[in-house]
């Protein structure tokens, strides 16, 4: 259990900087894959996609929840989007520790907007997840006007990386070049 507030900024800022080293050795590929990766693996893309689609969603009904006053229906959609989410991250790193890389074959515009969306995502992806684990910690232990605090800034930056995760993979899947 944590003993209080500052001990668990730590652990959401260390839990938050393992899961970046962990991105940027993937994208490196400062950790070399398997060569005979499994084909369950090439689904992921599209899981992450269905996930994110899904967490936006459910990020939009607990914001109606929470205005209407249903606290704990509020709950239980965001621990769900919280699970959701976690399982994101795994299924992320997994993908990217097998897969190899995927580069975006559009040229001209398309390709300028792809990767504006790109580079917004993977910055805003990286800077909301303290402030989710932040978030979802005022809100478990009832510290509801800390929660409301990070919320005004957590929540917009969720919604965006969800939905922008899905924009990401519906402009490169034309480009996935998977084994059959």
């Amino acid at each position: 259990m944590i003993k209080n507030d500052k001990a668990f900024y730590r652990l959401a800022l260390a839990v938050s900087a393992l899961v970046f080293v962990i991105v940027v050795a993937l994208n490196q590929k400062w950790i070399t894959p398997p060569l005979d990766p499994p084909t369950l693996i090439y689904n992921f893309p599209m899981f992450n996609a269905i996930i994110n689609g899904t967490c936006f969603v459910l990020l939009l009904f607990s914001l109606r929840a929470i205005k209407q006053k249903k606290v704990e229906l509020h709950k239980k959609l965001n621990s769900t989007t919280f699970l959701l989410s976690a399982l994101f991250i795994l299924l992320y790193v997994t993908y990217h520790f097998f897969a190899p890389e995927t580069k975006h074959g559009g040229e001209g515009l398309v390709r300028t907007i792809y990767l504006i969306i790109l580079v917004a995502h993977i910055i805003l992806a990286a800077l909301v997840l303290p402030l989710i684990l932040i978030s979802f910690y005022f809100g478990l232990n009832n510290k509801v006007e800390q929660h409301r605090k990070i919320v005004r800034f957590s929540y917009p930056i969720w919604l965006f990386v969800t939905l922008s995760g899905v924009i990401v993979y519906l402009m490169i899947s034309p480009y996935y070049n998977f084994p059959v």
